[in-house]
């Protein structure tokens, strides 16, 4: 797997250059980007974390340059976050396509890197918001600032990936839980079907134990 590739100049130009009626295309751009970051590369959290540093990293050190007359520090800010956010929703649903394809293919959900890979995208909000905090610990006034009160909203309202991962979590342990129970009644089924057959064999064992014993001549006395 490849590093993580992005052109991060071309996002410092872009956010230093920005003005207030650029919002759309600053998302837009962010997004890319994080998807340039992460495609190539296993989607862990860890590699997931590291990508969201560096956009938003590179996003901040651009708004840094930009802050002239008319331009709020915070609306560059959310931008980026709201892009990287729309990127974050394009891994959670490739999350939820390998993981439904696995499961149509039969593969075990017990397995333990299924489960892991669950209890990675229930924490997907988590991931974003701990590079968010890293960027921020990092900037200097008056960006730590902005990226502050991004933070609190992101806290307080919660973000679009990590409700999609959390609901797309939820949605397959079910399916795996189905799967389970299923596999759980077929074995049952044939476990019966078994006891049955057993015990038709004994009583058929000892139908012929009967006969034979009837088959014997008695013993002269």
């Amino acid at each position: 797997m490849s590093k993580p590739i992005f052109d991060a100049d071309a996002l410092i130009a872009m956010f230093q250059s920005a003005t207030a009626q650029q919002g759309a295309q600053l998302r837009k751009a962010t997004s890319e980007a994080t998807m340039a970051a992460l495609q190539g590369r296993e989607l862990t959290l860890k590699n997931i974390r590291s990508s969201l540093k560096a956009v938003s990293e590179a996003a901040s050190a651009g708004a840094a340059r930009n802050l002239t007359a008319g331009i709020d520090p915070e609306t560059l800010i959310d931008k980026a976050v709201s892009g990287m956010d729309d990127a974050l929703l394009k891994a959670v649903e490739a999350n939820r396509m390998a993981l439904s394809t696995l499961m149509a293919q039969g593969a075990d959900m017990r397995d333990k890197h299924l489960t892991k890979a669950l209890e990675d995208l229930d924490k997907m909000e988590d991931t974003m918001l701990a590079a968010i905090k890293k960027t921020a610990s990092g900037a200097a006034a008056p960006m730590a600032g902005a990226w502050e009160q991004v933070l609190e909203k992101m806290q307080a309202g919660g973000t679009a990936s990590g409700a999609k991962a959390s609901a797309t979590a939820e949605q397959l342990a079910e399916q795996m839980q189905t799967a389970v129970r299923s596999t759980r009644a077929a074995s049952m089924r044939a476990a019966q079907a078994l006891a049955e057959s057993y015990t038709a064999m004994v009583s058929g064992v000892l139908i012929g134990m009967s006969e034979a014993l009837q088959a014997k001549p008695a013993r002269k006395k």
